[in-house]
């Protein structure tokens, strides 16, 4: 028999999955307290079930936890990068961030991505595959147990499109909201998307209350397509209107992510624009200068920064610089990658 991961099924599932194998619903509940709260990955580790249940439940299931290959930490602000290995041999990256009131994971949704924006390191390595519901959370229960942290906000802005590997992501999420999991609050859970716009209104109908982030990056098509090709599917107008649905159905303020890039979206005309576009949207703006890429842009200067923001503030739209953590390990916004060179992947 095939053993099953565990982490890839909901409560309701795993409920079900425990009767085929005669054991009630309060064994759930104990597995899943030594998984998401004890951080014991061995059924033969989990004292409180006989020996006889920790057998079949070694029979029948598996908890799947990626290898860590590579490990390295910011010297400037203690955020921390993890190179993991799958079980197929691909490799993702995820990443531990610390901030004064949050410790926060940011989370790969799928191996590689597919959309290739110019200025971001994941898209030039190639899309492979969409991480399973287990692979997705097994990250943070992986960052958990190595940092002896407890990882109280998340975000999928790692590598991929989490939208376009939507039924996984949205199952990861309900297990992290779960009492009997996770139990993490939703408004502590964020997904971030490049804009796949019918999926942004399917959002909207969601149970949990998540946030929203749409990494925007432009101010007219025309400047978009050259750095996003997926804005030929989803242009602009597209997006908003998709955004005002989601806004209009949740009553939630909207995240749009700008990366700054010098002499292209910089400017106070490409600030006033961008006020004009969003207006009839409740947003935040983060303006990010853009990191190392492969395409070579340079960020603007401080100076052009912080002028951008002042223009969107004096055409009411709510602005701010964004903190950078983990420049200096390549583990910034658009810097993770598949990796395999020096690393044993067999």
């Amino acid at each position: 028999m095939v053993k099953k991961n565990i982490l890839d099924y909901s409560y309701e599932e795993l409920i079900e999955e425990f009767k085929k194998i005669n054991l009630q619903k309060f064994r759930v509940d104990q597995v899943l307290d030594w998984i998401f709260k004890k951080h014991v990955f061995d059924f033969y580790e989990m004292t409180n079930l006989s020996k006889e249940m920790r057998k079949q439940l070694d029979d029948y299931f598996y908890i799947y936890i990626p290898e860590p290959v590579d490990i390295q930490r910011s010297k400037k602000d203690k955020t921390t990068k993890f190179l993991w290995k799958l079980e197929d041999g691909r490799t993702i990256e995820s990443v531990l961030l610390f901030y004064p009131n949050r410790v926060s994971a940011c989370i790969s949704s799928q191996v590689g991505c597919a959309l290739k924006c110019k200025f971001c390191s994941t898209g030039a390595s190639g899309f492979e595959r969409d991480l399973s519901t287990g692979e997705i959370i097994a990250q943070v229960l992986a960052i958990e147990k190595l940092e002896n942290v407890n990882i109280n906000n998340i975000v999928l802005m790692g590598m991929g499109e989490p939208l376009l590997n939507y039924d996984n992501v949205i199952k990861a999420i309900r297990n992290w909201n779960n009492k009997k999991m996770k139990n993490l609050g939703a408004r502590h859970i964020t997904i971030s998307t490049a804009g796949i716009a019918d999926k942004i209104e399917e959002l909207a109908d969601f149970e949990l209350d998540i946030r929203l982030s749409i990494s925007l990056h432009a101010v007219s098509n025309y400047q978009r397509d050259q750095i996003m090709p997926i804005n030929s599917k989803y242009p602009i107008e597209q997006v908003l209107q998709a955004a005002k649905v989601y806004q209009q159905k949740t009553k939630n303020r909207v995240t749009i992510e700008y990366i700054a890039i010098k002499g292209f979206n910089d400017t106070e005309e490409d600030a006033i624009k961008l006020a004009e576009i969003l207006k009839g949207l409740k947003v935040m703006v983060n303006i990010i200068p853009v990191n190392p890429n492969p395409a070579g842009f340079e960020r603007p200067s401080k100076k052009f920064l912080t002028n951008f923001v002042k223009k969107l503030k004096e055409n009411g739209i709510e602005a701010t610089l964004r903190i950078e953590k983990g420049t200096d390990i390549d583990a910034a916004c658009g810097q993770l990658k598949m990796r395999k060179k020096g690393i044993n992947l067999k």
